[in-house]
């Protein structure tokens, strides 16, 4: 046999380790993903902002590591392979390396078992690139050593993992008000996602996991301490000699909720995008909220209170496509006419609950989603209004303060003609091909260049771009789709965003 060794280039290896499609939320669940499989009982995240000094540290009191078990978890892949232990998150052996090289330059890893010293090592990507080795340091930088004593002063035994020259802060001033604000609110992104994430782990203390010293809130998709909430009978699916769980629900319509239980309810993304399928392995979330891709299941307001969850087993990951980023999976083809069912039957279900009383409420108890339109039932009659304080008329209203009859006379056109006989004879039936919001072959162009034109709009208009971004995120369609303005990084020109008042 004749053959050459081929082995991979480091620095370009490491470069796509960190373009892996991580975001920061991403990336720190997958510490906390390592953390829970050395059987941690706390675990705290600490973002530090210090211009292009900032860091961010995750510290755990799980069993620790030795030298040797510190060696092979710094080493890519190296337990792609290995048998796992029931309480394992871990997928490919690359969660500690591709999570930390997607969002830093310079990460250094301390660990101890209980009955060993603490051991160090560190990855410095110019070093790799400067050398073109693997070359693992067997000590801290000297910038990590006070960050280091800082953790270790309350841990007897461990993990501590720390980032350094921080992804989008490599050039930053510390004096950077803007690029400030958002690293802070990389760490609330952080909190929430893991309060989505390892909700289960939270509420049975299993975990207890704060962020900057604050407790991570778990988030409760299912409502379950609700009485109005609805669980229909729970199945097991056959699956590769395992078993598939799935227990759907039906939430409680909106006027059963008090304000702040709706608005807690509808999470980050809001009602329409939460609405679906809540993919779990050992208890960790993977995917929230999707139809995951089932023929014939969409998006629509009439489902919102649909929400199943599946709990499949590590064994079966190959079957789901588990990714790297265990951020998204893929319903297997035997299972997918059995989940069709399932969900047929909860939107069915969910239709029904908020059919006209829900349907009105849902925008009566908005939490935060701006409809363009108004639907009202008044006297027996049916209206539906542009409505006037969606962020965007308000702000092309203001643009044209000086001279308003003409766009006024638009919407009034648009409010008397909307077209309800071809509505009507498009939903006599749940069909297919009824149209979705910026679903043509050129929708991401598309929905890209109206959104930059709308968030043009809210900036002129006085708003910062951080405000407008998150205004535009509860917008429809946009809320629905994916875009610029779903990004979970940090602003990489924060120079160009006005500095809030």
């Amino acid at each position: 046999m004749d053959y050459e060794i081929a082995a991979p280039e480091p620095a370009g290896l490491v470069a796509s380790l960190g373009a892996l499609g991580y975001s920061l939320s991403d990336a720190v669940a997958d510490l906390v993903d390592n953390s829970i499989s050395a059987a941690a009982s706390r675990l705290d995240v600490d973002f530090t902002w210090a211009g292009t000094d900032s860091w961010i540290a995750v510290s755990d009191d799980g069993h620790g590591m030795s030298a040797d078990e510190l060696v092979t978890a710094m080493t890519v892949a190296a337990r792609w392979s290995a048998d796992r232990a029931t309480r394992d998150l871990g997928r490919f052996g690359m969660g500690l390396k591709s999570a930390s090289f997607s969002q830093s330059g310079l990460f250094t890893v301390v660990s101890r078992r209980a009955d060993t010293d603490w051991q160090v090592r560190t990855w410095d990507r110019r070093l790799i690139e400067v050398t073109g080795e693997w070359r693992l340091l067997h000590y801290c930088p000297p910038s990590a050593v006070p960050i280091v004593e800082r953790l270790l002063e309350h841990l007897d035994y461990g993990t501590v993992v720390v980032w350094q020259r921080l992804r989008g802060y490599e050039d930053v001033d510390a004096e950077n008000r803007r690029a400030q604000i958002s690293f802070h609110d990389g760490a609330d992104r952080v909190a929430r996602h893991l309060g989505v994430t390892f909700a289960r782990y939270v509420e049975d203390s299993r975990l207890t996991l704060s962020v900057n010293g604050e407790a991570v809130t778990p988030w409760d998709p299912f409502l379950l301490e609700h009485p109005s909430t609805i669980s229909q009978p729970p199945e097991e699916l056959p699956l590769a000699g395992h078993l598939v769980g799935i227990r759907p629900y039906v939430l409680p319509s909106l006027h059963r909720l008090a304000e702040a239980e709706a608005a807690k309810a509808g999470g980050v993304r809001g009602w329409q995008r939460q609405q679906g399928f809540y993919v779990y392995r050992r208890d960790r979330l993977i995917s929230a909220g999707s139809w995951l891709g089932l023929r014939g299941l969409r998006t629509e307001e009439r489902f919102n209170l649909a929400r199943i969850a599946i709990d499949i087993p590590a064994e079966t990951d190959a079957m789901w496509q588990v990714d790297v980023r265990k951020a998204s999976v893929t319903a297997p083809v035997l299972l997918r006419p059995s989940l069709l069912r399932i969900a047929t039957n909860a939107r069915k279900a969910a239709a029904e609950s908020v059919r006209f009383r829900g349907q009105l409420a849902s925008r009566e108890h908005d939490t935060g989603l701006h409809f363009a339109w108004n639907i009202k039932r008044k006297a027996g009659t049916i209206s539906c209004s542009i409505n006037r304080n969606h962020p965007v008329i308000r702000a092309l209203l203001d643009e044209f303060k000086d001279d308003p009859a003409q766009i006024k006379a638009v919407l009034r056109l648009l409010e008397e003609t909307v077209p309800i006989a071809g509505l009507r004879a498009l939903h006599e039936t749940d069909t297919a091909d009824d149209p979705q919001p910026f679903h043509t072959i050129d929708a991401t162009n598309d929905s890209d260049a109206v959104a930059q034109q709308i968030l043009a709009l809210m900036i002129a208009s006085g708003r910062s771009r951080s405000d407008a971004l998150g205004v535009l995120r509860q917008m429809q369609p946009f809320d629905q789709i994916d875009g610029f303005w779903t990004e979970d990084v940090p602003d990489p020109s924060p120079s160009d965003c006005p500095v809030p008042k």
